[in-house]
């Protein structure tokens, strides 16, 4: 076999997918059965959309025309110009991913991978050779521990709770409201179906985060809850690489920085077709370039905005400033809206 990936989210399907098209024998090993479901936003940027678009996967779900900001009566409009996002839910991804991979003859089968083991002509993952192995299995990667790629963060962990809600959409961008130590990231996902995430420092029930954004929870009062809290976290994962020998790191197992920008989806599938080719050429170092360039403008764009969130005072001040500079806001939404790797 040429490509074994471990993990079936959409890095792991998307790589595949890409692998497959390229004339790689491809099998995906996901521990889960069914369809994957996950914590998170949901909401795709345009750039995410486009790539794929690309990839002839079309997953239904509400488009996006831009991105707000609320702070208690104040807010902040600032629309996508790269054209619309889309909020989809993240099972409706996940099938539409697998179908797709399915269809251009990738093997998917549950299965969790406890052993890693390489040489110079290949990988055995539990007994299983293939010539590399695409660890696409998440924030906590397993493989990545095993390979001794995870490095500690020491910064204050962060946490995101989800929640869906049986009700109409009010708008057509995500809305993300501001407190002193959350922020709640409001997603049309359907046409009777939002989806509401937390992200926080703070461990406390979701339901008593809500509390913190009144005019939210009043938008939320008597809709039904369509589903349980599902949560992630530590978002903050570091690696001091990407690649060991044949192994690549796709995706959150690559390294995450918050999901603050929602960009998660949209990187994961940029690194995806990159991974292939580094892969097809014979060169994973090439891949461990690549994924810097294709990271740099998210990494240094969410970590500025985490440090201006983590201070009370400017962090109260982001909202104000969103309203009273528009044009700075827009052109930072412009940034998260352009493909991945795209210069600014």
């Amino acid at each position: 076999m040429d490509l074994l990936v471990a993990g079936g989210g959409p890095a792991g399907l998307a790589t595949a997918l890409h692998a497959a098209r390229a004339g790689l024998e491809t099998t995906v090993l996901e521990r889960r059965a069914g369809t994957v479901d996950k914590a998170c936003g949901e909401g795709l940027m345009p750039g995410a959309v486009a790539a794929l678009a690309a990839l002839g996967v079309h997953p239904p779900g509400r488009d996006l025309r831009g991105i707000r900001y609320v702070a208690g009566a104040r807010r902040a409009d600032a629309a996508f110009r790269a054209g619309p996002g889309r909020g989809v839910r993240r099972t409706v991804l996940h099938t539409a991913l697998c179908e797709a991979a399915l269809a251009a003859g990738v093997a998917i089968e549950q299965h969790t991978v406890r052993r890693v083991a390489q040489d110079g002509d290949g990988v055995v993952v539990d007994g299983i050779r293939a010539g590399h192995l695409v660890a696409a299995d998440g924030l906590h990667s397993p493989v990545r521990h095993a390979l001794g790629l995870h490095r500690p963060c020491r910064t204050r962990p962060r946490h995101g709770l989800r929640r869906h809600y049986a009700l109409a959409p009010w708008g057509d961008r995500v809305e993300v409201h501001w407190a002193r130590d959350a922020e709640a990231y409001v997603t049309p996902v359907a046409g009777g179906l939002v989806g509401v995430a937390v992200l926080t420092t703070v461990r406390r029930p979701y339901d008593e985060h809500l509390a913190a954004f009144p005019g939210l929870r009043e938008r939320l009062a008597g809709a039904r809850p369509a589903g349980p809290v599902r949560g992630a976290g530590p978002l903050r994962q570091t690696a001091g690489a990407r690649t060991a020998g044949r192994v690549l790191l796709v995706g959150d197992a690559a390294g995450y920085v918050d999901a603050l920008t929602g960009e998660g989806v949209a990187l994961a599938l940029a690194q995806a077709p990159a991974a292939v080719r580094a892969i097809i050429a014979g060169d994973p170092g090439a891949y461990e370039r690549e994924w810097h360039r294709l990271t740099r403008r998210y990494r240094r764009l969410t970590r500025a905005l985490l440090g201006t969130a983590g201070v009370p005072w400017t962090r109260a001040a982001l909202v104000p400033a969103a309203q009273r500079l528009p044009w700075l806001f827009s052109a930072a939404v412009d940034a998260l809206a352009r493909p991945v790797g795209e210069s600014a």
